[in-house]
């Protein structure tokens, strides 16, 4: 059985669940596939032994047996929040949600019929997901149980918070967490007398956090997902305040986006120069600063040629004559 048709067969299932009565044309519309394929879904689940059965005529459709329901309804709201974290179990385990993971998980095997209870065994043995970095150290965050919680019950929350020179208090209206490469960030309204400001505030920083009984109302139609990526794509632009140019090679082209700002890096080689015989090209590049730019430039090595400014080609010709004199062949004998 295909991944595809493993996934369809549940959703196909729940949604005969959710409804007493269907037609193949209703349900085709629903899960996007023919009423061939709808057909063929149906006996397929008939013969796993779900108590499913037609009904003939104009008003017919298909059915469960009155009363029977899988037992993927038997969720608690722990475990089903677990199931759609299910990919990150460090992250559930932050949570305090670890050990309902497993519980989630052999529930909904335990309902599913054999032919899906194998796909799902063999996807959880060949397939993990490791959120951190290789070089992650795990952060200390004392407070994020008491975060996530104001997050669930949508209370309002008092915190102190480290920043620049020292600590603020801030009451925050918490409206979600973001794990980011193994960081945690809780996106949150912070109250002003004149309004609530959405912001993003990184967990570790918080050093103390206290939930009122008062409750707020979300903001209608807020998009966490959405919201993070227009962030993260403002925040990404902000620091990139300098400019350079420069000419590169074809693989200095190629490694340039893993090097550097992606979305700027790939902006500056779509407005680039036309390659010359050696498929070298000019392109402006936007950067955080010269010295964040001579660290990042430092990894294409002879594919880079600073144009301008004189100040960050004087910086990486230096670093290019350190590594040569620091990495010249050892005279014979002195091995």
């Amino acid at each position: 059985m295909t991944r595809v048709r493993a996934g369809r067969l549940v959703a196909l299932l729940l949604t005969l669940q959710q409804r007493r009565r269907t037609t193949a044309a209703e349900l085709a519309a629903a899960l996007e596939v023919s009423e061939r394929t709808i057909y063929r879904d149906v006996a397929a689940l008939q013969a796993a032994g779900v108590p499913l059965w037609a009904e003939p005529g104009p008003s017919g459709g298909f059915r469960l047996v009155e009363g029977w329901r899988t037992r993927l309804d038997g969720l608690t709201g722990q475990e089903a929040a677990a199931l759609f974290l299910g990919g990150a179990p460090e992250a559930l385990a932050e949570l305090g949600l670890g050990t309902v993971l497993a519980a989630a998980q052999a529930k909904v095997l335990a309902t599913l019929p054999p032919e899906l209870r194998g796909w799902a065994v063999r996807i959880r043995e060949r397939f993990h997901l490791d959120a951190p970095g290789w070089f992650h150290r795990p952060e200390d965050l004392p407070h994020l149980a008491t975060v996530a919680d104001a997050v669930w019950q949508q209370r309002r929350l008092d915190v102190r918070y480290r920043r620049g020179g020292g600590e603020v208090t801030r009451l925050l209206e918490p409206l979600g967490l973001v794990l980011k490469a193994g960081v945690w960030y809780v996106v949150a309204g912070a109250v002003q007398p004149d309004g609530s400001a959405v912001r993003t505030f990184r967990v570790s920083r918080i050093s103390a956090a206290a939930a009122r009984d008062e409750r707020f109302t979300r903001p209608e139609n807020f998009d966490l997902a959405a919201w993070w990526a227009r962030a993260s794509t403002e925040f990404d632009r902000s620091i990139l305040r300098d400019r350079v140019r420069l000419r590169l090679g074809p693989l200095g082209l190629r490694l340039l986006p893993h090097l550097t700002g992606t979305a700027a890096a790939l902006e500056a080689i779509a407005a680039a120069g036309r390659p010359d015989t050696a498929g070298w090209r000019e392109l402006e590049l936007a950067v955080e600063s010269e010295e964040v730019a001579l660290s990042q430039l430092t990894g294409l090595g002879a594919e880079v040629e600073v144009l301008a400014p004189v100040t960050l080609r004087a910086a990486l010709a230096a670093v290019g004559a350190a590594m040569a004199h620091r990495n010249a062949p050892v005279p014979s004998g002195d091995v």
